[in-house]
């Protein structure tokens, strides 16, 4: 391996953008990942035990009709899926808003995103449950493969990049992360089917 494909823990993970209207000063990959898109969908697909996610809303997935019809199947099948949105109502959903100068747009695509999250919400292996907590990344997790969404102020969360992590067991990034996603887990309310 070069040195500029390794970083100080192993090789760096590889990126991509939620978005295809990444701004003109930023890289849209930096991985042959092709179409988001199609990653989303490789990515829910590969799920075979657990689905988790992260975000203030992910409603970019919940207005995907086909990336929402996977992951319900997942769920129907058994997977277990978790999914931990911003609490419309608390300070730390209005602040991105005003960050990314859209006021009140944030809460309102959390509800708008739980409305469509409603299908997912059948089986009785899914739960979803809302945080309070101010995040600097998006985290989304199919089984041992995880996808982080970094957050840059000022910048909506489909113009910044996206790592493909996996974890391993020799205590690596992806398991920091997942460390993460289990306190905001844990600290989160449940909302009822």
């Amino acid at each position: 391996m070069r040195p500029d494909e390794t970083g100080m823990h192993g090789p760096k993970p590889a990126a991509h953008s939620l978005g295809d209207h990444a701004p003109r000063n930023l890289p849209r990959s930096t991985a042959p990942l092709g179409n988001p898109r199609d990653a989303w969908t490789r990515f829910f697909e590969s799920a075979e035990h657990e689905i988790d996610l992260l975000a203030y809303s992910a409603l970019f997935l919940a207005e995907d009709a086909g990336l929402l019809g996977i992951i319900e199947e997942k769920a129907l099948n058994g997977v277990r899926v978790r999914l931990l949105l911003g609490d419309p109502d608390s300070p730390s959903v209005a602040l991105p808003g005003k960050e990314e100068d859209i006021g009140d747009a944030m809460a309102a695509k959390v509800r708008n995103a739980l409305t469509h999250y409603r299908p997912v919400m059948k089986s009785e292996h899914t739960e979803i449950r809302l945080h309070q907590t101010a995040l600097y990344n998006s985290i989304y997790r199919a089984d041992d493969h995880l996808m982080v969404n970094q957050h840059a102020y000022g910048i909506p969360a489909s113009h910044s990049p996206v790592f493909s992590l996996h974890v391993s067991n020799n205590g690596d990034m992806a398991t920091s992360y997942l460390g993460s996603f289990e306190r905001i887990w844990t600290s989160g309310h449940s909302i009822r089917r």
